[in-house]
Parts: C-alpha cells; sequence; structure tokens
C-alpha cells in the first residue's frame, strides 16, 4: 500500500510553545518539575512523550538532551555527547523492538530553518501507525563522495540527495559503534556552524535510519526550501568539485579531532 499524507491536527497544535524566534518564550523543557508521561530517564537527559501530539495515527515523543537550554552537539563535552546519542538510540531501539508501529523515526532539528519550535536541544522520536518511510528513501541517498572510512563508521557526501544542496552521511554497522557516530557529529556540527559558509549557517537537521543492516546518520545543513522541491521534488546537489573540497573539510577535522 502506497504512503498516504499523515494528517495535522490543527487544534493539537493550539499553545505549543515557541522560542526559538522568540527566545523570551516559556522553555517547557527547562519547567523539569512540570513535566509529565515521562518514559525514561538517565542523569539530565529526559526520554517523554509529546505533549502537542500534532500528527494523527502515530506516537509522538521527545528526548531532552541535557539541563542546559543552549547545548547541543557542537558545544558538548566528547563524553556528554556520546552519553546523549547512546541514551537516543536506547529509546529509538525501545520503540522499534516493540513493533507497535509501522515505522519508527528519530530526528532532531536546529535553528529557525530546521522546521523546529523550541530552542531548548532535544531529539525527537516518532513512531507511525500505517507509514513505511522507507517507501520513500534507497541507499542511493546515503552513498556518493567519500569523505572517511575505517572498522568503525563511512562518511560519504550524497551525490543522489534527498533534498540537498550537502547532505553528509555517517553508517555504522551496529550499536558498538554509537560512540564513532556520536563522535563524527559532534566534529561535523561545529564544521556547519562555524566555518561551513563562513559561518553563516544557523541551522541544520540529524536525521536517523535504520536501512540493509547499518544504522545511518544523515546531517542537512538547512536553507529556505528551493522551489524546485517543494514545487516537483527535484533535489540540487553541488557539483563534483565542491563536493571534493566539503569533504577534504570535513576529513582534516576528523583527523584532528
Amino acid at each position: 500500500m502506497a504512503n498516504q499524507p499523515l494528517i495535522f491536527d490543527y487544534q493539537a497544535a493550539k499553545g505549543k510553545p515557541e522560542n526559538i524566534r522568540h527566545p523570551e518564550g516559556y522553555c517547557p523543557f527547562c519547567d523539569v518539575a512540570h513535566l509529565t508521561n515521562i518514559l525514561a530517564q538517565e542523569d539530565d537527559r529526559i526520554w517523554l512523550q509529546n505533549k502537542f501530539r500534532t500528527l494523527e495515527d502515530t506516537m509522538q515523543t521527545v528526548l531532552i538532551e541535557s539541563s542546559d537550554h543552549n547545548g547541543g552537539p557542537s558545544t558538548y563535552s566528547v563524553a556528554q555527547n556520546r552519553k546523549v546519542f547512546e541514551f537516543a538510540f536506547k529509546c529509538w531501539h525501545q520503540m522499534m523492538a516493540s513493533n507497535q508501529y509501522r515505522s519508527v523515526i528519530m530526528y532532531k532539528n536546529f535553528g529557525p530553518m530546521s522546521g523546529g519550535s523550541l530552542r531548548h536541544p532535544h531529539f525527537q522520536i516518532v513512531g507511525l501507525n500505517n507509514y513505511d518511510v522507507y517507501q520513500n528513501i534507497t541507499l542511493r541517498n546515503f552513498t556518493g563522495v567519500a569523505v572517511t572510512q575505517d572498522d568503525q563508521r563511512e562518511i560519504t557526501l550524497s551525490t543522489n540527495p534527498i533534498i540537498g544542496f550537502v547532505e553528509i552521511n555517517i553508517a555504522i554497522k551496529g550499536i558498538a559503534q554509537i560512540d564513532s557516530l556520536a563522535d563524527a557529529v559532534h566534529v561535523i556540527v561545529r564544521y556547519l556552524l562555524h566555518d561551513y559558509m563562513g559561518g553563516r549557517l544557523s541551522s541544520y537537521n540529524l536525521f536517523f535510519y535504520q536501512l540493509d543492516g547499518k544504522f545511518y546518520c544523515k546531517i542537512v545543513p538547512r536553507y529556505a526550501t528551493s522551489p524546485y522541491f517543494v514545487g516537483y521534488k527535484i533535489a540540487q546537489v553541488q557539483n563534483r568539485q565542491r563536493l571534493a573540497e566539503i569533504a577534504q573539510d570535513i576529513s582534516e577535522r576528523l583527523d584532528n579531532q
């Protein structure tokens, strides 16, 4: 059966807080004492049901990464970042292992162009009752210009991206390599925010997949979405020369981590 669009519940979205464009806004993730429907907790990392469940036929959950409102993978210590990713993978796996959903997705928004509404660092883990996300993507979306490869991880820049222009893929064989994946995200996100485009990039997404016996993290710098994609689903990609330059920049930073 072909996938159908997810149904957005406008009423459920009423009152949803926002503090990315309005930093003075209320942050429910800082107000830990009033959090409800907590599913798991490790130190200041908290997994809970999303209070604003705006998508029908889904189970929407949120994973608060840290008590630091302005934190994130680019600012955490290596040790803290690893703990965040280990906890996130554990919660994601728990939802997948329940066999209650056709698909379980995990992703992270950061910045005003990412589609997020709250600055406080968090992941979202969503069980989709009737939607097979792997109808929409293939392994071709994770292959391309090589950045680096060893026995822990493989990193590429997509030459057949889902949306474009630059999509950075980190592949690991299993959960034993989660720390290696987390370390790569730590370095790459810092590069994107501070050096890529002269430090002008403000937003990115992380998307996670379990595909063909591997785990993938796709890092996508975000800008205004191209009308080619909005109107025609046409992805765009940087030319080979530019992809090679970006691959070299990332490789050098990984070597120096």
